[in-house]
Formats: structure tokens, C-alpha cells, sequence
């Protein structure tokens, strides 16, 4: 399988795109690409990529989803490898939409897996493309940011960008 891959500039710091033949496989900040080269080789194996100037499909879409047009990243198909129980929660993040937050039990009760919410928050964390995967929609239950593998500073920053107020 051939993929390509490239740099994006944001706001919030560089990201390093991985796009193969059915989408994106990764898109992560490049302070982690250590943990997301982890997951892809244990969950994908090794994977060789030709690097390119931009993405075009995706390229124009981050750029439209930085200038104000929160569904832009919507329609970017995406392919990470993961385990089937990470699958459906990347599913079902995708269904929450810009400006609305979940909380991990939320998360946990819409994949029908209501005591599960550790292993959501899990799966979360384990997320190689953060921003289009929008992991960063979900708090803690109490009203707090919880996690973001990606750091809590461009999880405040995202959300407020997609004009959520400040979480606790």
C-alpha cells in the first residue's frame, strides 16, 4: 500500500498528515509522533510513506476548519488501524458535532457500553488523528477538560475555537 505523507502548520503547532488509499491513517501534532508511531506499527504494522508538499483534500480542509468552518473536517475519510473497540469509538466521535461536548460516560452509553468509560477514555488517548477524530469534544463528567493526549493547552484551544466555554 502506498502512503503519503506530509506537514501541516495550525495555530496550535505543526502536525504530520499520513494519508493511504482509503483516507487518513494519522494526523498528530509532531511533539507526538513518538506514541502515534507506536500505535500504527503494533495496530498497522510499518508503514513507508513518500513525503509531499500538501494533501490537497485534506490540506484545504484543516485550512477551512482553522479559518472558521468547523465542519469542514467532516467529510476527510479516515482510516486509522485500531482495534475493533477503538473503532467504535472513533465511530461514534464522529458524530459529535463542533461547539457540543460528550462526556466519557456519554461516549460510553452511546456505543452501548455504559460501564465502559475508562476504556473510552482509553481509546480516546489512543487516537492517531485527533482534530478530524474529534477526541478533543470530550470532558469529564464533572464539567473538566479530562485528557487529551495531545495536551491540555490545544484542547482549551480547540474548543474555544469551535466556541465551547471554557470547561472547569
Amino acid at each position: 500500500m502506498q502512503y503519503l505523507r506530509t506537514m501541516i502548520c495550525t495555530p496550535i503547532g505543526k502536525m504530520r498528515a499520513v494519508w493511504g488509499e482509503r483516507g487518513l491513517v494519522a494526523l498528530t501534532w509532531t511533539d507526538r509522533l513518538p506514541n502515534v508511531g507506536r500505535h500504527l506499527v503494533r495496530h498497522g504494522g510499518a508503514m513507508e510513506a513518500e513525503e509531499v508538499g500538501h494533501i490537497p483534500a485534506l490540506s484545504a480542509a484543516v485550512a477551512a476548519y482553522l479559518d472558521g468552518d468547523l465542519t469542514a473536517l467532516a467529510q476527510i475519510p479516515v482510516d486509522p488501524p485500531g482495534t475493533d473497540f477503538q473503532q467504535t469509538v472513533w465511530s461514534a466521535l464522529r458524530e459529535i458535532q463542533p461547539g457540543q461536548t460528550w462526556s466519557y460516560g456519554d461516549l460510553a452509553r452511546h456505543i452501548g457500553r455504559p460501564t465502559a468509560y475508562r476504556a473510552v477514555a482509553q481509546a480516546n488517548g489512543a487516537n492517531p488523528v485527533p482534530l478530524v477524530i474529534p477526541c478533543h469534544r470530550v470532558i469529564g463528567a464533572d464539567g473538566g477538560l479530562g485528557g487529551f493526549s495531545a495536551g491540555l493547552d490545544r484542547k482549551r484551544w480547540l474548543l474555544s475555537h469551535e466556541g465551547v466555554p471554557a470547561p472547569t
